[in-house]
């Protein structure tokens, strides 16, 4: 389904999710939203897509929640929009596949949140990251109230969320928010070049990772120690598995291809 939106692209098996309102710094529209939603489930459905990026066009990676549009709408009408934002954050969250986010210029309030929903998280030097929500009066949304106090601690993350003052690219890498910085002329490059290399991993072994290590936010020791102890009796029967085993001893690269059992 076209989306003007929402640029589309499947490079091997990395989907590229491009938001694209350039003229409105990529600002969130409900075209967009759907869009993201609709992809994200299908990735989830379609072993050939193993990993994604989402970028955003033109001069940002995106601002946010269009500010033009605020004010205009209700209380039922601002409650429908956020719960179609959380059905993708449930989905990239859910998804067993990893998710890049390659943040250029402003990631600015729910954009900001988006890219915190995302797995890792690279960004050109230059780029700024701001919870820009109290300026016009609102909370958080799209998790920003779940992901950055269990990221930097809730002191920095209220500060953040109270000042709305941009952070840089370099505090947030610090911090721990950013994993990588690049040149703003090689971010897209080096996305992809990070997203081979995942496409080329074992995408079993990462997308039960990626799952056990959300859950240990809200789950204790002892059922996260269960959790790896089940996972990894089924891993071991994995055809991944037997490769990785005999690239190693072979002192070979693995060629992996994501298929669960030989059982």
């Amino acid at each position: 389904m076209e989306n003007k939106h929402l640029n589309v692209k499947l490079q091997g098996a990395v989907l590229s999710l491009q938001l694209n309102r350039p003229d409105s710094l990529n600002a969130f529209s409900p075209e967009m939203i759907e869009g993201l939603h609709r992809e994200i489930l299908g990735a989830a459905s379609n072993p050939d897509i193993r990993v994604i990026i989402l970028s955003g066009a033109g001069r940002s990676f995106s601002a946010g929640g269009d500010v033009k549009t605020m004010g205009q709408a209700g209380s039922q009408e601002t409650y429908d929009h956020i719960g179609k934002l959380n059905k993708v954050v449930l989905a990239m969250r859910s998804l067993e596949k990893p998710i890049i986010a390659a943040v250029h210029g402003f990631a600015a309030g729910a954009a900001f949140n988006i890219a915190l929903a995302s797995d890792i998280i690279l960004a050109a030097e230059d780029s700024k990251f701001v919870m820009s929500f109290s300026q016009v009066g609102l909370i958080s949304d799209g998790g920003g109230l779940y992901f950055l106090p269990r990221l930097i601690g809730p002191y920095r993350a209220k500060e953040l969320f109270f000042n709305a003052q941009p952070i840089t690219a370099e505090t947030a890498h610090q911090w721990g928010i950013v994993n990588h910085m690049h040149p703003l002329e090689k971010l897209e490059q080096e996305a992809f070049r990070f997203a081979e290399k995942l496409a080329n991993g074992p995408a079993k072994a990462f997308g039960l990772m990626k799952k056990i290590a959300d859950q240990s936010a809200t789950m204790g020791l002892a059922e996260i120690l269960e959790q790896e102890r089940i996972t990894q009796a089924m891993m071991i029967t994995t055809e991944d598995h037997l490769e990785g085993v005999s690239a190693f001893k072979e002192k070979r690269k693995p060629v992996f291809n994501g298929v669960q059992s030989v059982l």
